[in-house]
Parts: C-alpha cells; structure tokens; sequence
C-alpha cells in the first residue's frame, strides 16, 4: 500500500478487519482543482437529483500541501440534507486529496444563476 502526498491516483478501495477503508494507489495522477471538481459531482443532492458541482454550491477549492479546504453554499437556507451533502464532500474530497480536508459552510445565498451552464434546463427551470 502506497499513499501519497503530492498526487491523487485512481484507487481500489476497500475495507480492513476494523473496518476502515483502506486504499491502494495504482496509478498517480497530479492533484488539480479541476480534478477535485471532477471528484465532487459523485455528490448528489439527494431532493434535486443533480450533483453539487452543476449546483454551483461548491464555491472556493483551497488545495495546500498538508490540507485541502471548500467552502459551499446550500440551495436553501435551513436544508435539511446539509450535513449529510456537507460531510459526503469532505470525504469525497479527503478521498481525492490524500490529506485531510475540512468543509466551511458559506453565507452566500444561492440563486439558479450559480448553476453551470445548461443544468437549469435540465431541472426544467428556463
């Protein structure tokens, strides 16, 4: 078993007798922000259907040598699902990083101008 700082890889995971998730590296690839970007639509915002990237709630990357920070925003206010998409991002994004990575919760309010390009057509909005 390899980890690395510096790079991500593509992983074969799996789980230990205590039951911790165990990786093995496989092939290295360089750590970009779009490559976390990448990593993070494998969230999906359980009552739209559509992943947090197309969103637009992921709203600045930080990546540093020994850690890794986002900070995101949620459609609504009081979301009921916010600790559950804010948690599955740290771990999708500590997974793809290889350091720990911590998830701030922004005040910026959410509006459908923040999604890409198209998603809004696709959720039947414009």
């Amino acid at each position: 078993m390899t980890w690395t700082r510096t790079c991500a890889t593509i992983r074969e995971s799996f789980c230990d007798a205590q039951g911790y998730e165990k990786t093995i590296m496989t092939e290295q690839t360089p750590v970009t922000e779009e490559g976390l970007r990448e990593a993070l639509r494998q969230v999906i915002d359980p009552e739209i259907g559509m992943n947090i990237v197309e969103l637009g709630l992921v709203r600045q990357v930080e990546i540093l040598e020994d850690r890794g920070h986002l900070t995101m925003i949620m459609t609504t206010p009081f979301c009921p699902y916010a600790p559950q998409l804010l948690e599955q991002s740290r771990r999708t994004a500590q997974n793809y990083l290889q350091r720990p990575t911590t998830v701030e919760m922004g005040m910026e309010m959410w509006d459908p101008s923040m999604m890409e390009e198209g998603a809004a057509n696709d959720w039947g909005l414009f």
